[in-house]
């Protein structure tokens, strides 16, 4: 990615949870603005949808609904536990603020200039109201912390909060990414975030290092380089230290079995070159 682009890695997601509308019944992740706000984009993905159908395909889009699944079920638990802030950290162009009922939790977007403005374009585009509850918060992770860089969007640090943080931590280097865990577990009681991270090399099993080297050549290719990877026992005494009290860790058996048992389309997220975790204060 370069400063004057939106993210490669933005788009594709967008294409996957877009195609996912369109493919799979039932669905996992409902988003009924998905291929709206492809612009014209969603022509192209309707005329070459066997290319989102096949084995490959099939497994990238699990791995990407599933986070987003993932993500809103937790966040739609700590509303209930009293969150009234949702952050969106590489907001991309993810909908839930379109598309939300929770009128009382303010959403902050946080993700590069280029990608942000890119967003805002689309919204406008396919006429997607943004509301007031809404804010856009540009910044880089490498050159801003996010406590700094929420400062000035009305971010109430007093307040209980929720952060979801996906296909982001591959790309941060270690100190980017320890800080900004180190400030949502400075937050409230009952803050929480919800992330996925890239496995370590030597956690892999035999034939996964292979399918690690060609993703991280595909979105290399894009400028968007992996960076960070990590163990999940080491990552759990991080978060402990950073203030995180729970810490749930889903690997690729725990989210087939959540969310794609008893299926025979295909969707499943198999290989375990990454995954999730929901963290609370």
């Amino acid at each position: 990615m370069t400063g004057a682009a939106p993210s490669f890695t933005a788009q594709r997601v967008a294409m996957h949870r877009a195609a996912h509308q369109l493919l799979d019944n039932p669905q996992v992740f409902e988003d009924p603005l998905a291929v709206a706000i492809l612009g014209e984009e969603a022509a192209r993905l309707k005329s070459q949808l066997d290319r989102f159908d096949t084995a490959g395909a099939r497994q990238t889009r699990a791995f990407v609904i599933a986070k987003s699944r993932y993500a809103e079920d937790e966040l739609n638990v700590a509303i209930a536990r009293g969150a009234t802030q949702y952050v969106i950290l590489g907001a991309g162009l993810d909908t839930y603020a379109y598309r939300s009922t929770h009128s009382s939790a303010r959403v902050l977007e946080v993700d590069s200039p280029a990608t942000l403005a890119w967003k805002q374009t689309r919204l406008e585009a396919a006429g997607i109201e943004v509301p007031s509850s809404v804010a856009f918060v540009p910044t880089n992770f490498e050159e801003q912390t996010l406590c700094s860089a929420l400062q000035s969007s009305g971010f109430q640090r007093d307040r209980v909060s929720f952060f979801s943080w996906l296909g982001v931590t591959p790309y941060l280097t270690a100190a980017s990414a320890l800080a900004t865990l180190a400030f949502i577990g400075s937050l409230p009681t009952g803050s929480a975030v919800v992330f996925d991270y890239a496995i370590e090399r030597s956690s892999l099993d035999s034939e996964e290092p292979m399918a690690m080297d060609a993703l991280a050549s595909r979105v290399a290719r894009a400028g968007e380089s992996f960076r960070l990877f990590l163990d999940s026992r080491a990552l759990e005494r991080m978060l402990r230290v950073a203030g995180f009290s729970e810490v749930e860790d889903l690997g690729p058996a725990e989210i087939d079995a959540r969310y794609f048992a008893d299926r025979a389309d295909g969707l499943t997220v198999k290989a375990g070159l990454a995954r999730f975790v929901n963290a609370r204060t």
